[in-house]
């Protein structure tokens, strides 16, 4: 009996961290929406929902340190509880680049960056932690890698619309060298330059969920950095 509710705890751990990935995916997608309609009723919302999601973090540290000092796991077990936990640590902040999203929608003015496709790069950003994810939850090594190859896509596409927010600071002044009104200018590219570096972020945390399931199911550490 008690090697069964060892079992329930573990499927229970599993359970928790994928709610918490879908609650955390659904937040960021929420926030590309609010960032690109400047939806500031949602984007309050998105911020304001942050603790929801660092309630379930915290709740699955106590889960893994219960795990960890009344059932001393070993081998396979004791590789997917510390992992499922750096898992959740990767998804809480994933959550909090979420709240951020909803802050820079706050602060922003209408996107003046049309050539900066932030939806589309966010999209493939959250893709990249939903396959991670589904990985976790099937114990699929083979999209490990995968994912791990997508975030050098995912690198160049923001190197790229940084390249391109940055030539707009120099491509607005005016031909005397005077920048025009430089606070809102420079204030502009500040903003759009986190929230490419944000959803960058995103992308990491994806690769470092990849590369815990991999570390988990093979004990495999080549993807961990």
């Amino acid at each position: 009996m008690a090697r069964n509710d060892y079992q329930r705890q573990l499927e229970a751990l599993r359970e928790d961290v994928l709610e918490m990935s879908a609650l955390v995916c659904q937040r960021l997608r929420k926030a590309l929406v609010a960032l690109e309609t400047k939806d500031d009723e949602l984007a309050e919302a998105i911020i304001a929902g942050d603790d929801e999601i660092n309630d379930l973090y915290l709740e699955i540290e106590r889960q893994c340190i219960d795990l960890l000092a009344l059932q001393q796991p070993v081998a396979g077990d004791l590789r997917f509880i510390a992992s499922s936990f750096k898992i959740s640590t990767d998804l809480e902040r994933i959550g909090d680049l979420a709240v951020n999203l909803g802050e820079y929608t706050l602060q922003a003015e209408r996107d003046r960056y049309g050539d900066v496709d932030v939806g589309y790069i966010g999209e493939r950003t959250v893709h990249m932690v939903e396959q991670a994810m589904e990985a976790y939850e099937t114990d699929d090594t083979a999209s490990t890698r995968d994912i791990a190859a997508t975030d050098d896509e995912i690198d160049t596409l923001c190197a790229n619309a940084s390249e391109v927010v940055v030539r707009s600071l120099i491509d607005v002044e005016t031909p005397a060298g005077n920048a025009v009104d430089d606070d809102t200018l420079l204030e502009g590219v500040r903003r759009m330059l986190l929230t490419i570096r944000d959803l960058e972020r995103v992308g990491d945390h994806a690769v470092n969920i990849a590369a815990r399931t991999l570390y988990m199911v093979d004990n495999d550490d080549e993807l961990i950095y």
